[in-house]
């Protein structure tokens, strides 16, 4: 099935959940924020959100660090 992440399409294999996708792309699961087809899917429901052939995701990974004065 093909997927937009941040703008590119992607291809993967059905069917795939939300938290296996992060899994897949190698991201920890606590930095980072998920809009699915314009709505933020809250971390606790990632589990049981499927995935669907022509899907828009974007993906938000957080990054610490900054700097203090």
């Amino acid at each position: 099935m093909k997927i937009e992440i941040n703008g590119e399409t992607r291809n993967f294999d059905a069917p795939l959940s939300l938290s296996a996708l992060i899994e897949n792309m190698g991201m920890k699961s606590d930095r980072v924020a998920i809009e699915l087809n314009h709505n933020i899917i809250p971390r606790e429901q990632w589990p049981q959100t499927q995935l669907s052939d022509g899907d828009h995701l974007e993906i938000v990974h957080f990054v610490g660090g900054g700097q203090t004065s």
